[in-house]
């Protein structure tokens, strides 16, 4: 028997070192530095006008006189309530034409979405005195006259904020179908029957709660502050009052901007403690 060469048997390959773990770098402070910075700027930015208008509302002595007078005048109740009902309306107006289109977009029509994003982005090229002056021009002569009576007016502003809404409506609806599977949802709720209104209002609604009630904060806030379509369609809305009170009064409308800014607030508080029912929630999201 012939003998192995000890030098000829092939030396085993030596096992690759593991790679070594590079050492963790300590979190600088540098970035919740800046954070901090930047949340304090906004707060500042947005507290010192309230302060300042607050100030300027306290001059009149006694103190709280601009106060008393606001509350005292029959106009202010009479219009902030008008605009409160028509933002309501118009939120409702809203709700009713965007999520169905936003929907069936989403569902059947994803060609059309480019279009549609494009015609809600208008009210933010065209000026609202140009679409008031187009309303009027419309409905003030046959067949269909608005103008003319007060009930027809009322229609044409809450058309008008309808269309107003269509950016901050639509963009918050559509990232709100963005966040769940709509395809699955629908043909989950169509294998158990359900039928076109039933989805909408038991599966797709309850989870756009968040998303609505975003666009419901944006819109309410404009109809309560605007100013151009209610003054040319002659309607006791909050803004025209605004602006009439600032006119023969100095220190009444810092007081009634206080006052409808925390009446807003309250407003939407109110709408989000609403919107937070004990209904189940179904979701079904999409893959990521």
């Amino acid at each position: 028997m012939s003998t192995l060469d000890p030098g000829a048997i092939p030396a085993t390959a030596s096992e690759p070192e593991p790679p070594k773990a590079r050492p963790r770098r300590r979190r600088r402070g540098g970035g919740s530095l800046v954070a901090w910075l930047i949340f304090l700027a906004g707060c500042v930015y947005f507290l010192v006008p309230l302060v300042a208008t607050l100030e300027y509302s306290l001059r009149p002595i006694p103190f709280g006189l601009a106060y008393v007078n606001t509350f005292a005048d029959p106009k202010f109740f009479g219009t902030l309530i008008y605009s409160f009902v028509v933002g309501l309306i118009t939120i409702a107006c809203s709700l009713l034409l965007i999520v169905p289109t936003a929907y069936w977009v989403r569902l059947r029509l994803p060609r059309l979405r480019p279009i549609v994003e494009f015609v809600t982005v208008l009210p933010f090229v065209i000026p609202p005195i140009i679409l008031v002056f187009g309303l009027i021009r419309i409905y003030s002569s046959r067949p269909l006259v608005l103008t003319a009576t007060d009930i027809g007016s009322n229609i044409l502003i809450v058309g008008a904020y309808v269309v107003l809404s269509f950016p901050y409506m639509y963009r918050s609806v559509d990232t709100g179908l963005a966040a769940m599977d709509v395809r699955s949802l629908t043909e989950a709720a169509q294998s158990m029957g359900a039928r076109w209104p039933t989805i909408l209002w038991s599966v797709i609604f309850p989870n756009l709660r968040v998303a609505v009630l975003s666009g419901a904060f944006l819109t309410l806030a404009i109809v309560v502050g605007e100013f151009t379509i209610a003054s040319f369609l002659a309607r006791p809305a909050f803004g025209p009052y605004i602006s009439e009170l600032g006119e023969r009064k100095p220190f009444e409308p810092a007081s009634v901007s206080l006052i409808s800014f925390g009446l807003t607030w309250l407003a939407m508080i109110a709408l989000t403690l609403l919107g937070r029912g004990r209904g189940t929630r179904v979701q079904i999201a999409g893959a990521r």
